[in-house]
């Protein structure tokens, strides 16, 4: 189990993007099936590779690909560096919809508070990211969800705090396991969990100080902080002889 206290350095506003992702990632991992494997991974997102670094040092990792489209491969590399894992972690610069890699590449692939940007489109998981992790490997996700449909008041005060198109990117548990199955059908074994974190990762946003965190805190404290919540996503790429009659 890691030690998420040694990261405390890195909850601020120069560093956090929103809700603490060390929290995110770190129940990801601890709940995470037992045959999970992570010699080779892909962090899918991840920002300013802070994630990767993470995984770097709290798993068996061989190599973590920090892999994102908005921070510079440059800018992340030297963050790496500074952080003395440039020989594990690899920092890429690209759009998750053109990844670079050869199929059937990684062990695992995560992806903490991002999958929901780009991945809540039919076809776009078993396209675009299921090909890239071998046969028997997981495919793990953190993303904002909800607890039930905003409605009424709660509806019009969502759409105004999530700028308007972006609310249609927040779904339910049942939402996700329905969209990932229809399109996986018997190829995957698919788990939806609600994450425990939700209190404190939204707190320490919060305190970090951060300008849109403190946005945040004052449209979620109005009523939307009691609809909202995390999804824990699994993924496993089942080996044919399992699903082939």
């Amino acid at each position: 189990m890691s030690n998420i206290e040694k990261y405390k350095k890195y909850f601020t506003k120069d560093y956090l993007m929103g809700p603490n992702s060390f929290r995110l990632l770190d129940e990801l991992i601890r709940r995470r099936p037992e045959d999970v494997r992570f010699n080779r991974t892909l962090d899918l997102g991840c920002g300013y590779a802070l994630t990767s670094m993470f995984l770097a040092d709290e798993t068996d990792a061989g190599h973590v690909y920090a892999f994102d489209l908005w921070i510079s491969a440059t800018e992340n590399y030297l963050r790496i560096r500074d952080h003395g894992l440039e020989e594990k972690v690899i920092p890429i610069h690209g759009d998750a919809m053109e990844m670079p890699f050869a199929q059937d590449y990684f062990d695992a692939i995560i992806s903490v508070d991002a999958y929901h940007y780009f991945g809540c489109k039919e076809g776009i998981f078993t396209d675009k990211i299921l090909p890239y992790v071998k046969q028997g490997g997981y495919v793990m996700i953190v993303v904002p969800g909800l607890k039930e449909q905003p409605q009424g008041r709660l509806k019009q005060l969502f759409e105004e705090w999530a700028e308007g198109d972006d609310s249609e990117l927040f779904k339910t548990a049942v939402w996700w396991e329905k969209l990932l199955k229809d399109e996986c059908k018997d190829r995957c074994r698919i788990e939806v969990k609600e994450a425990d974190c939700y209190d404190i990762a939204w707190q320490e946003w919060f305190e970090s100080g951060h300008e849109y965190g403190l946005r945040d805190r004052s449209f979620l404290e109005r009523g939307l902080y009691d609809i909202m919540n995390f999804l824990l996503i699994y993924v496993r790429n089942c080996p044919k002889k399992l699903f082939h009659t």
